[in-house]
């Protein structure tokens, strides 16, 4: 199945998630809005710093870094700022926030689909065998 699709899937299912969780008494809400969102906030800052050097604001093939949470994700930066984003939806019990998470998470998702297009020209048969052992 297209790595696209599978995104969106993860994304759709998230926000079923978080509806679910919203409608929980505020205790549990806030508990697991806050325990996902602290540890996907620790996620990301490690993936953020695991990317080093490579990390642009516009896509750009400094080095194909393929450790850590990137020998397993393709795009940590994008899931854990997602996972960041919906723990705060329901953490603060903001569900009509849900549309803007997800306009989000499609811009992210065409951003990824850029990143992966300049990876595949400037690294080749080496970025398709990372793409080969990334989940996601």
């Amino acid at each position: 199945m297209n790595r696209t699709v599978i995104r969106l899937i993860g994304a759709a299912l998230a926000a079923a998630l978080a509806l679910a969780v919203i409608s929980m008494d505020e205790i549990y809400r806030i508990a697991f809005g806050t325990t996902v969102g602290l540890i996907s906030f620790v996620l990301l800052i490690i993936s953020r710093l695991q990317l080093g050097k490579s990390f642009s604001v516009m896509p750009q093939a400094r080095e194909l870094v393929a450790t850590g949470l990137y020998s397993r994700i393709q795009h940590p930066m994008y899931v854990f700022l997602d996972l960041v984003f919906v723990s705060l939806i329901v953490a603060f019990d903001l569900p009509n926030l849900l549309f803007a998470w997800g306009v989000v998470v499609i811009v992210q998702t065409l951003q990824s689909r850029q990143e992966e297009r300049i990876l595949a020209a400037s690294f080749g048969a080496d970025y398709e065998a990372y793409r080969s052992r990334t989940w996601i």
